[in-house]
């Protein structure tokens, strides 16, 4: 995989900005292939509502999100009542997050957040615009990519290094039961489970290293008063979808 990106396409643009979406934009439709089926990906018309790439064999949409130097604990995206719209109507794309080193023109990271990872929580209104804006009052929104467990982070390239395919694919089939467990708003609890086990940091644990976690749960699930059930019933639906092996006594080992 070259990871250069053309800087002849840059050349008839004044603005980095725009400089820097096109060369990004004509990398990801020359490189990039469809993390589910393995087919190369297509770009859409700009400004199409519905993403920047898609593939057509398995009807997945994609959206391209560029940043010189690493993303952090959130990403900038668009509106914030249209963000929540797709995600109670389940339509809304996946995310490509790509980093690049501005000295080279060079990507260094590549990751792919597929859209079962995306709920209602993980998506921050930002404050409304002010008056005197262009946009007087309009009201954007941030992906908290932070909330995200490892596992909704897929990587094409990481620090200049490129997965191959077949990890790639492996990864994305490995969390797809994830689209069976319900709306966004009820998969939330399962995808919470998950960022505690990673927070655990091991790949076998305990029932009582995840009721460790009761506390932070309860902050995000204040209406629960059953913490430790719902626990149980998270690590059942993570082991029925092929994500955790249940080994006896109260251990789990993740697959």
């Amino acid at each position: 995989m070259q990871l250069s990106f053309d800087i002849s396409l840059a050349e008839q643009y004044k603005s980095r900005s725009q400089a820097i979406r096109v060369m990004t934009e004509s990398w990801v439709r020359n490189t990039i292939f469809c993390p589910g089926c393995g087919q190369d990906i297509s770009e859409y018309p700009n400004n199409n509502p519905v993403g920047d790439f898609f593939c057509s064999r398995c009807s997945e949409d994609y959206e391209l999100k560029s940043k010189s130097g690493k993303f952090t604990g959130k990403v900038v995206d668009g509106a914030y009542r249209t963000m929540i719209q797709r995600l109670e109507s389940d339509d809304n794309p996946n995310f490509f997050l790509l980093n690049y080193n501005p000295d080279v023109n060079e990507v260094t990271d590549l990751a792919v957040i597929p859209r079962h990872f995306f709920t209602p929580k993980i998506i921050e209104r930002r404050k409304p615009l002010s008056v005197g804006a262009d946009r007087a009052n309009w009201v954007g929104c941030n992906i908290l990519i932070r909330d995200i467990p490892n596992s909704g982070k897929i990587f094409y390239v990481r620090g200049g290094q490129v997965n191959t395919r077949k990890k790639v694919m492996d990864d994305w089939q490995r969390t797809l039961f994830l689209r069976e467990t319900g709306k966004p708003d009820l998969r939330g609890w399962t995808l919470d489970v998950m960022k505690c086990i990673d927070d655990i940091g091991k790949s076998v644990f305990s029932l009582d290293d995840v009721y460790a976690f009761e506390p932070v749960l309860s902050k995000r699930h204040v209406n629960n008063r059953h913490i430790r059930d719902k626990i149980r019933q998270q690590l059942q639906v993570l082991r029925d979808g092929g994500y955790l092996e249940f080994v006896g006594r109260g251990t789990y080992r993740l697959i």
